[in-house]
């Protein structure tokens, strides 16, 4: 998908994106981790801002293309799922985007735990991803159509359809013992950005 990600699907997350940089505006000082950044359009953003950036990914040919628009201004690192390689209390934002979904039903909660694990105390966890309540507008009924197509075409249908039946990410947050500070539901009402703040401790 890497080839092609920027010119497909990445305009239909450009909005949201642009929201969730609204919702935590980045400060200048602060060291941000996106987890399974992709092309790097999300870390773009905050290091625009003049944040430090950290990127990790499964897919290496996605880290090239991510390469290719940060250069230097970004440390990112190929990753397999499991523990992050990065020592706890560490970053004052970890951010995933459209990534939680399309993890095995069994490393959801696991990789919840190691974004907070890895976010200090008093840090914020931003999670973007689908949500599936009632929907606004032409826009979110045509959406609602369209997304499950992209998720077959992609290859992660099958994990969008568990993600689904179990209830999103709400129920994961629970699970990993994180509360939800914020909500902004977006795209007509197909997905919603969460905010969460790590307690302290």
């Amino acid at each position: 998908m890497a080839h092609v990600y920027d010119r497909l699907i990445e305009p239909m997350q450009a909005g949201v994106r642009r929201i969730a940089l609204d919702l935590v505006p980045p400060d200048p000082a602060w060291e941000v981790l996106d987890v399974g950044c992709g092309t790097g359009t999300g870390l773009a953003g905050y290091a625009d801002a003049g944040c430090d950036v950290v990127g990790v990914d499964v897919s290496a040919a996605m880290l090239e293309r991510a390469t290719e628009r940060l250069g230097d201004r970004a440390e990112l690192h190929l990753v397999s799922p499991g523990p992050m390689p990065f020592e706890g209390d560490r970053f004052d934002l970890a951010i995933t985007s459209m990534v939680i979904h399309e993890a095995p039903e069994e490393g959801r909660v696991p990789l919840v735990r190691e974004m907070a694990r890895v976010v200090k105390p008093g840090g914020r966890l931003l999670v973007i991803d689908f949500r599936f309540g009632s929907l606004r507008g032409w826009r979110g009924r045509a959406l609602r159509v369209i997304l499950p197509i992209i998720e077959r075409f992609t290859g992660h249908y099958r994990q969008y359809r568990s993600f689904q039946t179990a209830g999103g990410v709400p129920p994961l947050l629970a699970a990993a013992g994180l509360e939800i500070e914020r909500e902004k539901i977006v795209a007509g009402g197909n997905l919603v950005i969460f905010v969460i703040t790590r307690a302290p401790g």
